[in-house]
This record gives C-alpha cells, structure tokens and sequence, in this order.
C-alpha cells in the first residue's frame, strides 16, 4: 500500500517539492553519467595522445544512433507507464515493462550485430582517417558486443523513475560511475589495453547494475514488476511506445547525422586535431546539457501522472519550475565555457595545438547556450505528455531544418568557423520556434480549461 501511495503522491504532493525530489537523482545520476564519460575521455587523450581523443570523436554517432534506438523503447515505455500508473491501470503497466525488456534485447542485439558486421565502412563513412580508425574500432568493438547490456540498462532506469524510484535509479546510475572509474584505469593503465579498456570497464560498470535492476523488477511486491507470460511482444503496446518514442528517436538519429556532417567537414577543412578539438567542445557542453536531461527526467513521471489525472495547473506549474531550472545550468555552462576555456581543454590534452583549437571552437559554439534548457524541457514536456508530433517536430527542427543547411553552407566560405558558427545559429532559431509553439499550446490549453 506504501508503494502504490508513493505513485499517488505525484498528483497530490507540492509540485515544487516533488520535482525536487525526482530531479535531483536524476540529475546526479546524468551528472555523475556524463562526468563518468568525461573521465574516459580524459583517460584516454591523457594516456593515448590527441588522435586518440579524435578517434573517440568519431564513434559520437554511431553511439548516438545506439542511444537512439534505447531512448526509442526506454522513454517511450516509461512515458507510458507514467500515464497508466496516473490511470491507476496497473496491470497494463507490468505488461509494458515486460515488453520493454523483449524489446530492448531484441533491438540491441540486432543492432550490435549489423554494426559490428560492417563497422570499418561505417567508422569511415563518419570520418575516420588512417589516423583514427584504429582508436574508433577498438573502441566500438567493445561497445557494440555489449549494446544489449546497455539498453537494457538505460531502458529500465528510466522506468524505474517513472515508477516512483528515481532514487533507486540514481543509486543504479552512481554504482556504474564509480566502479567504471575504478575500473578504467585498471584497464587502460594496470592491463595496458588503452581505449580498449575503456570501453570493457563501461559495459562491466552497466552489466553489474543491470543485475542489480533485474532483481528490483523481480519482486513480487512492487507495484509495477516482470510477470511470467507477458513477454509475449504485443502489438498495441509496442505501437504505443514507439509512436512516444519516435520524438527522442529522431532527436539521436538526427544527431547521428550532424555529427557524422560536423566530423567530416572538420576533417576536410581542419584535419583530425579539428575533430578532436570538437571532441572536447562537446564533453564540456554536454555535462551541462545532462543536467537539464535530468530535471527532464525528474518532470516526465510528474507530468505523465497529472496529465493522465486531468490536473492542468500541476502540470503547468511542473513545467515552468523545470524551464527556470534547467535555464540556470545553461548559463552557467555558458559562463565556464566563455570564462575559462583552458582549464576545460588542458584537461583532455597536453597538446597546445588541440587546445587551442577547442577554446576556439568552444567560445563560439556556447554563445546561445543559455536557451537550450528551455528548448530541451520543452521538447520533453509535450514528448511526456503523449503529444508525440509535436515533440519530433520540436527535436528534428534544430538538427535538420536548421543546423543541417548551415552546416553545409557556412563551412564553404568560413572554413572550420563555419562549423563552430552553424551550432550557435541553429540554437538561436530554434529557440524562437520552441517559444511560438508554447506560448499557443499555453493559450489553447487556457481557453480548455475556462470552457
């Protein structure tokens, strides 16, 4: 009874106070996830050289393309649980936790297979040089052998946040960073296996969660728990996480496609250091961007469960709390990276070449930093909401509709700064967009209510 009343608590705590409370796991757990990233990074430019550091550069899309396909079924399928769980439609939920499981092992299995099949081509097709692909490939081997592991891993963290534990997914998320930083420079240092070892640290860190998660599902007990017999993929559910999912789907899929765009055009008018200077670029925006993912996540199962019970102004008010939070760490991602660039860079390498170049790259590409914490609560509040359309809209109209244009035009005459210049210019736009379609979604769900 304790349990189902925690799930009942989303509709009547504080908003304020709730947020708080399914946030700030979240974040930590996003924060401690991508500082666990960094700190691979920083292994492997320290221990390997800055064509290491590129050759990690170029695995970025395929790892996103990776992330797409798990986002696809883990935020889907929690997004839909958080909705049924608001229903109090308990029974439908476990049968979506079981599918999500299927789903995850066939998709990540598959996926893992056809990549490893033709890794060379697709490593070269994303950029990769003579001087790099043999970094990328040692890397992704890894990787892709446990894509299964990972998705699982990441699928059922989300779901346990939507199922009232965000700390519990915090404690999940905390475990694999801190055995993944023990185990990194055992691997990379005490074995001597470089940015192989890397990478076999990071899917024995989510293998051990896994576990981990695998034995709280199994408890008869909870609320929302695996069911023997419901395995059994059925087609209205997988339909239903799918069309929720498409929205983080296209945003990494697209991803996928301006970083494959960013990594060849660098190569062709920087060389491989140009990659790898990007390569640092996005270490430090993206600790700041999983910070805002976090308070994203801390909001879904807020918003899902009110939009589900009909409480228009909770959800409101959960949404207007996430913007000002997530507007917070953007700037102050904005002022490190403008303020101290150096620091940020000398962390990754001692090459002065590189370093200069990721200052460079990192003063330009910031400068309308500060509005994507506003776009990315936006996007994953209509995507928690179930209004799927316009949430894919929102996440491909940055990457396709504007960053992909400028990336090909830019570059022509500006060189490499035609890189650095299209991430800021496509932000800027794309916030414009992202406040027109919510300020009318505002006005029409307030003429909803007072009718």
């Amino acid at each position: 009874m304790d349990k189902r009343k925690a799930t009942l608590a989303l509709g009547t705590e504080p908003v304020g106070r709730l947020l708080l409370k399914y946030a700030t796991p979240a974040i930590v757990a996003m924060m401690a996830s991508s500082l666990y990233n960094m700190i691979d990074s920083i292994f492997i430019g320290q221990s390997s050289g800055p064509m290491a550091i590129s050759g990690l550069a170029i695995t970025f899309p395929l790892m996103n393309l990776s992330t797409a396909f798990g986002s696809a079924i883990g935020i889907g399928s929690s997004t839909t649980i958080s909705v049924k769980l608001g229903q109090r439609d308990y029974e439908t939920a476990k049968k979506i936790l079981a599918n999500t499981v299927m789903l995850n092992i066939i998709i990540g299995i598959s996926f893992g297979a056809v990549c490893l099949l033709f890794l060379n081509p697709i490593l070269r097709l994303f950029g990769a040089t003579d001087n790099t692909l043999p970094y990328a490939r040692e890397y992704m081997t890894v990787l892709l052998i446990g894509t299964v592991i990972t998705h699982l891993y990441f699928g059922l963290n989300a779901i346990l946040r939507a199922a009232s534990k965000p700390k519990v997914a915090m404690y999940a998320t905390m475990f694999t960073v801190v055995l993944n930083t023990l185990l990194a420079p055992l691997f990379i240092y005490g074995f001597g296996m470089g940015i192989r070892g890397a990478a076999i640290a990071t899917v024995i860190s989510q293998a051990c969660a896994l576990l981990w998660q695998l034995r709280i599902f199994s408890d008869k007990s909870e609320i929302l728990h695996l069911t023997k017999g419901e395995y059994k993929l059925r087609s209205d559910i997988v339909k239903n996480i799918f069309a929720i999912g498409m929205s983080p789907f296209s945003m990494n899929a697209c991803s996928c496609v301006v970083v494959i765009l960013i990594n060849t055009t660098l190569v062709k008018h920087g060389g491989d250091v140009a990659v790898g200077a990007y390569a640092i670029v996005n270490r430090i925006s993206f600790i700041f961007f999983m910070v805002v993912m976090g308070i994203n996540q801390g909001m879904q199962p807020i918003a899902g469960y009110n939009y589900g019970a009909q409480k228009q102004d909770r959800l409101m008010l959960v949404l207007k709390i996430a913007w000002v939070a997530a507007t917070l760490f953007t700037i102050t991602g904005f002022l490190i990276g403008e303020l101290a660039p150096y620091a940020c860079a000398r962390m990754f390498t001692t090459d002065e070449q590189l370093i200069d170049m990721a200052i460079h790259g990192m003063r330009i590409c910031l400068i309308f930093f500060p509005t994507v914490g506003f776009q990315a609560v936006t996007t994953n509040f209509f995507q928690s909401i179930g209004k799927a359309k316009v949430s894919i809209f929102l996440a491909l109209s940055r990457q396709i509709i504007f960053l992909l244009p400028l990336l090909l035009i830019l570059p022509i005459s500006m060189g490499v700064d035609g890189v650095w210049w299209s991430l800021p210019a496509a932000d800027g736009v794309s916030f414009i967009v992202t406040l027109i379609i919510m300020i009318t979604y505002m006005r029409k769900a307030r003429q909803e209510t007072a009718n």
